[in-house]
């Protein structure tokens, strides 16, 4: 990170111009090092109570009284919690994870642990919350402040450790109570010096959290300059003069005299993939496949693709072919990407559309058309709903599409193309300034509370 960026991002004296503690003694922990010798060496369980039992609340299991409750999606990285859900305690009770005003609550499992989910909780007003199993709680004992500890759980070196202890399968791995337990930290002695570094800390990461929030900001206006490119260039052409006609769809107005409107049934095939099936009926082909996982707006995920048994009849209607569109039948309905042969050989379950263009129709104008649909909440209203949204191949053959010329939809695509190739290299310098700013901050929070620098009359 350069210097101009951490001047930045702490908005106050570049790191480099805090000095160390004046005297230090080994802590005796390999991986902490030396410590200021006026400090406390303790084991986490030691200074904080970890996962308190329900059984010791105050509170009536039975009560009607509504509370916080807290999905792991309402609590935020940089340590902010939505308190808007509340439901009564008897209903909560059992299955969930139990807290009070000014615990921490830590993530424990993956990915969420890692990006830092977790907060110190504050103003919950019923002073008793609960929330996912999968958060920890910690509850700081007498010597300890609370935002202190809470700033321990935000460091790059507790995070680390903590990855690297987690057990578990693949994609379900957590953090467990034995390494919260066993987890040294370092603090100093006096509460009023831990307040000093926590006020400090409270004010470098505010400064730097709003660096955070404004580059966050001009991603999604660059992101929502892109997505008027594409409206205005599917919609409306190329052409700001040319004669313009209703396109017989109502929440799209106009469209060029000379374009077509046309449902895709009639430009495109249409192909629902395989439902899944786990046997070998013999003489069948072991093959991987596309879930509504593995389709994103605009490309394809390929990290996880899995395998299935396909007939040599199923691996000629199935198998998907270079500039095949990808459409989500499931999730987020009409999800859609475009096949660039990211693998040699693949095909699709039937969460999966795929949209073969014909007569020379560009399928990378279809691509972008589809983007504009998502945008604007057409396959949502058009879905089967009874418990999940389902996009039917009967509905999906059934949409609109505006068709320019071949000529036509070429251009269009070469112009979207151009602009969104300026907008994402734009997008991806942001997105690095964004990495620094949060590998500073946890980098900053740990130099800190670890006590390598002396922020006691820093500014």
């Amino acid at each position: 990170m350069s210097a101009e960026l951490k001047q930045n991002a702490a908005t106050g004296a570049p790191a480099s111009c805090w000095k160390p503690y004046p005297a230090y003694r080994d802590s005796g922990v390999e991986w902490l090092g030396k410590v200021p010798e006026h400090w406390e060496v303790k084991r986490l369980k030691w200074i904080s109570y970890i996962n308190p039992v329900k059984s010791n609340s105050k509170f009536d299991k039975n009560s009607e009284d509504l509370v916080t409750f807290l999905p792991m999606e309402k609590v935020s990285e940089d340590g902010k919690i939505d308190i808007e859900i509340k439901k009564p305690i008897k209903d909560l009770w059992n299955g969930f994870t139990y807290f009070e005003e000014n615990d921490i609550i830590v993530a424990k499992i993956t990915p969420c642990f890692e990006n830092g989910k977790g907060a110190l909780i504050k103003n919950l007003g019923s002073k008793v919350g609960f929330g996912s199993t999968e958060f920890h709680v910690l509850r700081p004992k007498e010597n300890i402040i609370k935002e202190l500890l809470y700033y321990l759980t935000k460091s790059d070196i507790f995070m680390k450790l903590g990855e690297a202890s987690m057990t578990g399968a693949a994609g379900q791995k957590r953090v467990t109570n034995s390494f919260l337990e066993d987890f040294f930290i370092c603090y100093p002695k006096d509460i009023g010096k831990q307040k000093s570094i926590s006020l400090f800390l409270d004010d470098r990461t505010r400064k730097i959290d709003s660096l955070i929030e404004k580059k966050q900001k001009m991603i999604e206006l660059l992101k929502e300059e892109r997505a008027a490119v594409i409206n205005q260039a599917v919609t409306k052409g190329l052409n700001p003069d040319a004669p313009m006609k209703d396109s017989g769809i109502e929440w799209l107005g106009e469209v060029p005299e000379h374009w077509k409107v046309k449902k895709l049934k009639y430009v495109a095939e249409v192909v629902l993939g395989k439902m899944l099936t786990s046997d070998d009926k013999g003489g069948y082909f072991y093959k991987p496949y596309l879930r509504a996982q593995n389709i994103g707006w605009q490309k394809v995920n390929a990290d996880d693709i899995k395998q299935m048994w396909f007939s040599e009849k199923e691996l000629e209607q199935y198998r998907v072919k270079l500039n095949d569109l990808l459409v989500s039948e499931g999730g987020e309905v009409g999800r859609t990407a475009i096949w660039k042969n990211i693998i040699e050989e693949c095909y699709i379950q039937n969460s999966v559309h795929k949209v073969t263009m014909l007569d020379g129709n560009n399928p990378h104008y279809f691509l972008y058309l589809f983007f504009l649909y998502g945008q604007m909440g057409y396959f949502d209203s058009i879905v089967s709903r009874v418990s999940i949204a389902h996009l039917t191949r009967e509905k999906l053959k059934e949409v609109f599409c505006l068709i320019p010329s071949i000529g036509e939809q070429k251009h269009i695509v070469k112009l979207i193309e151009l602009e969104s190739a300026k907008i994402d290299s734009a997008v991806s310098i942001i997105e690095k300034e964004l990495l620094l700013l949060q590998e500073y901050r946890t980098a900053l929070i740990s130099e800190i509370v670890t006590g390598k620098i002396d922020v006691r009359e820093a500014t």
